[in-house]
């Protein structure tokens, strides 16, 4: 007989670590890199208007740069399998930051355009890249969380270089900023060192369009290419849509756009890990859409600066959401084929909408615009609401 009591051994698991060296040296690439795109969003429009260009070469300008990256995104996940991640992402990185340097001798717009083409090269190669770098290198069951840390990586230099930009035209001038631009993707090239050398799985030869249909793709890429068209008119056009004395006013807006976009995007990630990112896209894009409709009222300042709140809030958990939903369809082996997907979305619906914006608002007016813009993205609430229905189901 026995009298000792044995008592059940209670395993604790702990959550695996998310921010290790790897993921902290890729956040500082995103950091430079998005600040070199995001200084010169909203100025290089201003630059060639102030040229001579008008508005129409503003919506050139930014449609250039997106379209540039939408063929290039197309060729990213080869290249990744073909190179390996620190020598895509190097060239990435020179291609986005060097042609900035160019700016200081030219305002002619067939140059600008070409630059902004080869811009849009580099960032396509980032943000590819980087996005299926970040799933490669973090845990599965934290990934929602994972991307919105890279979502605040991105974020920061636009609460940065978005209002900093505009505001910093007058004060030292156009040249200036392209320096910088240059010099903060061009610093960070130094963390590649830190990078994996290749992908950690093989990927599958899939074309990037290709297996959408039954993949459960299809309606997250085209839900989110709906927001980042008003996302594109917003940062190009707003702050040609009030007078050249309120850029004060531009750039509050851009400013509390871009600190909630980040800020939203980190909140969806943490609470879709919890319950499932479908059932509160709905809820981000009615957001988004009541954001980008108060710019109708483009005369009033309130308008103005809460709906630029409003909208950042929608479309950051909006990223992270549509994201999410996409890496949690498909396997590890086809994580390039959704990182190319996304950011095709998210660049060619900002650089569609900047063209396309551009031509309408000559005959429509800014308000008429906008309020088309706020339609596009309303449109995109009804399929998210039958994905939470099924979700729930």
């Amino acid at each position: 007989m026995t009298t000792a009591c044995e008592f059940p051994t209670v395993q604790v698991t702990t959550a695996p670590r998310l921010v290790t060296g790897q993921f902290g040296r890729l956040l500082v690439m995103v950091f430079g890199s998005g600040l070199s795109m995001y200084l010169l969003t909203s100025v290089v429009p201003l630059y060639l208007a102030a040229n001579g260009s008008g508005g129409i070469g503003a919506g050139l300008s930014t449609g250039a740069m997106m379209l540039a990256a939408v063929g290039t995104e197309l060729l990213v996940p080869r290249m990744l399998a073909r190179w390996g991640y620190q020598v895509v992402l190097g060239l990435g990185l020179i291609l986005l930051g060097a042609p900035s340097l160019l700016l200081l001798v030219t305002a002619s717009l067939p140059v600008v355009l070409t630059i902004c083409i080869v811009r849009g090269a580099g960032l396509a190669i980032m943000v590819v890249g980087a996005v299926a770098l970040v799933a490669d290198v973090t845990p599965d069951r934290r990934r929602g969380e994972a991307f919105g840390i890279y979502g605040l990586a991105v974020g920061v230099p636009a609460v940065i270089g978005l209002p900093l930009g505009v505001y910093l035209t007058n004060l030292v001038g156009f040249g200036a900023l392209f320096v910088l631009a240059a010099a903060s993707s061009l610093l960070v090239l130094g963390m590649l060192a830190g990078m994996p050398k290749a992908t950690s799985e093989e990927e599958q030869h899939v074309k990037v369009l290709g297996g959408l249909r039954g993949s459960g793709l299809m309606m997250p890429t085209l839900v989110f290419a709906a927001v980042t068209v008003a996302a594109g008119i917003s940062v190009t056009f707003l702050p040609l849509a009030v007078a050249e004395d309120k850029h004060s006013l531009v750039a509050t807006a851009l400013l509390m756009q871009a600190i909630t976009a980040p800020a939203a995007r980190w909140l969806a990630g943490r609470y879709a890990d919890r319950i499932g990112p479908a059932k509160l896209l709905a809820p981000a894009l009615i957001l988004a859409a009541a954001g980008a409709g108060s710019l109708v009222l483009i005369g009033s300042t309130t308008a103005i600066v809460v709906g630029s709140t409003l909208f950042g809030l929608g479309f950051g958990a909006a990223q992270n959401l549509t994201l999410t939903m996409m890496y949690d369809r498909v396997p590890k082996s086809r994580y390039g084929q959704v990182s190319a997907l996304w950011n095709l979305a998210y660049d060619g619906g900002w650089g569609v909408g900047a063209i396309v914006f551009g031509a309408v608002v000559a005959g429509t007016g800014y308000s008429v615009a906008f309020g088309l813009t706020a339609a596009i993205v309303a449109l995109a609430i009804v399929p998210a609401v039958m994905a939470s229905v099924t979700a729930r189901s």
